[in-house]
């Protein structure tokens, strides 16, 4: 199974709301789409805690192999939200649609390159989630070797009304075959302001990927935010069940 790193839903909790930029278990994505003719399905929950207050959501994250170099991806996600001190919310968060295309191999070029365009629908929910449609594009590289890979890079995503406003985001993330079913891996993450009111971020995240049979994964991640700490005291957390076909 190759590493997988692809997409958490919008997670929104006043202040300390997390850019939608990757998933099972890290924020950082990698380039390699799903293999053509076959499926992997998420089955996920994730959430975010800070003195703001809580969100996260559950949900399922389908990715097809459309062909050679191309995966297709949808993310349907339930969303909740608990401000510290207001009204708790959940519903339908906003949809995901995405296409991974990836245009260099490291066979031919030393690095594994993809371009993810993203875009998020918002569900009519603004409770939790957007209100406005937005568009992600990032770009992701790639370098394996023995038992190790190392993968990162970043975009920016571009949003029309609302409070939110276009922010970039960055990561670099390395793991390491541990055992014959387990993966280990760590990750640097930053984002710019995604609102008015909002700050730059920075999280350390730690994760984990294990393979319970050919078919089914169970991963996990833990992070902790490195910027504002003294303000924010920010945990990320993800969990899912991967079933691929």
């Amino acid at each position: 199974m190759r590493t997988w790193t692809r997409s958490w839903p919008v997670l929104v909790a006043g202040v300390f709301s997390l850019p939608a930029i990757a998933g099972p278990p890290y924020l950082t994505d990698d380039p390699q789409p799903t293999d053509a003719g076959h499926y992997e399905t998420y089955f996920f929950v994730a959430g975010a805690s800070a003195r703001d207050g809580d969100a996260g959501s559950g949900g399922v994250d389908f990715n097809f192999g459309a062909a050679d170099d191309l995966q297709l991806t949808a993310v349907l996600p339930i969303a909740w939200n608990a401000p510290a001190g207001g009204k708790a919310a959940n519903g339908l968060g906003n949809v995901e649609l995405a296409a991974k295309y990836q245009f260099l191999h490291q066979r031919d070029h030393g690095f594994d390159v993809a371009f993810f365009p993203r875009v998020f629908l918002p569900a009519g929910n603004a409770s939790v989630g957007e209100r406005n449609a937005s568009l992600l594009l990032p770009l992701w590289v790639q370098h394996s070797w023995d038992t190790w890979s190392v993968f990162g890079g970043g975009g920016c995503e571009i949003h029309r009304g609302g409070g939110a406003r276009d922010f970039c985001q960055f990561g670099l993330a390395t793991t390491k075959q541990a055992m014959g079913n387990l993966q280990i891996g760590m990750e640097l993450y930053h984002h710019t302001p995604d609102a008015a009111d909002s700050r730059s971020g920075t999280d350390a995240n730690f994760g984990m990927v294990y393979d319970i049979d050919p078919r089914l994964h169970l991963m996990a991640s833990f992070g902790k935010g490195l910027q504002n700490r003294a303000d924010t005291d920010r945990t990320i957390w993800y969990a899912a069940l991967l079933w691929t076909l």
